[in-house]
């Protein structure tokens, strides 16, 4: 191929004799071209993608249950408080202020030196540590579209004969989706470019395989711009995605 022979033809030459131009050719190939190092980056963008996706999964279930838990403790009458329930409700409250008040990558660095330090899916682990923490922030994203819902909503579904969970299934967190699809996207983002975190115990993704190239080639600008560039189509795609799913609901709304 045409940069193969020009490549090696630079190679043979002198740094001090390498023009501007020549040298970020030379760069260029080697962080993506030399060695098909290029595969490196798109396996390292399978893994943040899987990363992203095990945790989102795992922050949305632990977020709508401790919200539903506090919710439901919040929404009690006087006089009827739910002892089990007050407990849950606690447990809730130190889990959401213990995450969100320590750092991702003390937290990570916990999970995986501390915790899990015999594993040795280092990956995995990071996924978890991902899920628990996005878990206590989409809680209170949750929380806080649930209690937007005008009480009278849930009265009146309890009214026609529903239970308590389908109250909450057909009747409020419908509505309440509405009000925190900006937060909920914005959050879903954070977590995707938080999954370049979990390098720091060890774990297998974009940023991972750009310090690979780069310990290789000795060169950190082109593979660290390359993933940034990566990160950044990521995220225009979701921010497009989330855009026409609320423009979406706003026409539903007009109907």
């Amino acid at each position: 191929m045409a940069w193969q022979a020009l490549y090696e033809q630079l190679s043979a030459l002198p740094v001090a004799e390498l023009s501007d131009p020549q040298s970020f050719f030379l760069k260029f190939c080697k962080a993506f071209l030399v060695g098909d190092r290029w595969k490196l980056y798109l396996q390292g963008l399978r893994f943040t993608l899987e990363l992203t996706v095990i945790a989102l999964i795992l922050g949305i279930v632990l977020g709508v249950v401790v919200a539903v838990i506090r919710t439901s403790h919040d929404q009690q009458r006087l006089g009827r408080r739910n002892p089990v329930l007050g407990i849950l409700n606690a447990v809730c409250k130190v889990y959401t202020t213990v995450i969100r008040g320590t750092p991702m990558m003390v937290q990570l660095l916990i999970w995986g030196f501390v915790i899990f330090k015999t594993s040795r899916n280092h990956t995995m682990v990071g996924a978890l540590g991902l899920g628990i923490n996005s878990g206590a922030y989409v809680a209170e994203i949750v929380r806080g579209g649930l209690m937007s819902v005008d009480i009278g909503q849930t009265e009146a579904g309890r009214s026609l004969g529903l239970n308590y969970l389908d109250t909450m299934r057909f009747i409020v967190i419908p509505q309440a989706f509405k009000n925190i699809l900006p937060s909920l996207g914005n959050e879903f983002i954070t977590l995707l470019k938080d999954t370049s975190l979990v390098s720091a115990i060890g774990g297998t993704e974009m940023v991972y395989y750009a310090q690979a190239v780069g310990g290789k080639t000795y060169e950190y600008m082109f593979p660290l711009l390359g993933i940034a560039v990566m990160y950044l189509i990521l995220v225009m795609i979701l921010s497009w995605l989330q855009g026409k799913m609320e423009r979406r609901l706003r026409q539903s709304d007009r109907r």
